[in-house]
């Protein structure tokens, strides 16, 4: 059966005496009594700290984006071994900032997801649709688009990702799609997930789009949502346990 995981992205935040505290304070409160399994999504230069404060603690960690290609002349690129030397579990692909500011295409999003399973680690897969496109109605089209690119490529595989569905509308913005709307597309996601993977019912599905402490239990009492990827909220100790909690 699956299980509820908080994951949570700092994005382009953080410094080394923010993290420090931060981790410490997530770290003394985070046992085995929480309801939900946590990681931390953290930019590439803090990796080396995230592992020296956490390792040995129930919270995992990963990284915000991964190379598509294991080496070679790719500057400025991180590849999925690199990652392995920090003992990250996860690698978000696909998140909506890299599709709209960084031009990850599908095909990419793919190829990185493949590139992560392949390494051993746990893809968290991204899909979304911006403002637009829900007011146009192809929020299925969008996101059925962007899952089929990479089912695709991992096929049966797809049962070692986690898939996370992020309105792109909803993210930074304070709005929030209504549990019944986040739910009605995690549905569409899981009927999809169906059709390649026979357990697509034990794969978890997150929501991320402004989740806080006050919305964070209407969104988990969805049948097909199993947790969150938290933003802003995940630099905030109290605020990020509290969504966990939920």
């Amino acid at each position: 059966m699956r299980g509820k995981l908080v994951v949570g992205n700092w994005k382009m935040n953080g410094g080394l005496n923010l993290n420090e505290s931060l981790l410490k304070a997530l770290r003394a409160r985070a046992d085995g009594s929480m309801h939900a399994k946590l990681a931390m999504c953290v930019p590439f230069p803090y990796l080396a700290q995230t592992q020296s404060l956490l390792a040995g603690s129930p919270i995992e960690w990963g990284a915000q984006d991964v190379s598509e290609h294991a080496g070679g002349a790719y500057t400025g690129e991180v590849s999925v071994a690199m990652l392995k030397d920090f003992e990250c579990r996860y690698a978000l692909v696909g998140h909506s900032e890299r599709r709209t500011l960084y031009g990850d295409t599908d095909r990419v999003v793919a190829a990185k997801a493949e590139a992560v399973l392949s390494g051993g680690l746990t893809a968290i897969v991204c899909v979304g649709e911006t403002l637009e496109e829900r007011e146009a109605g192809t929020t299925d089209e969008v996101v059925t688009r962007q899952l089929d690119a990479v089912l695709g490529r991992i096929g049966a595989e797809a049962d070692r990702a986690v898939f996370a569905y992020e309105p792109v509308w909803a993210i930074g913005t304070g709005r929030t799609a209504t549990p019944e709307q986040a739910q009605a597309v995690h549905r569409l996601i899981r009927t999809r997930l169906a059709s390649v993977v026979p357990a697509a019912g034990d794969i978890p599905l997150l929501y991320g789009g402004s989740v806080k402490a006050d919305n964070a239990k209407a969104l988990f009492g969805m049948a097909d949502i199993d947790g969150a990827l938290v933003g802003g909220a995940s630099l905030k100790s109290g605020e990020f346990l509290a969504i966990a909690d939920a």
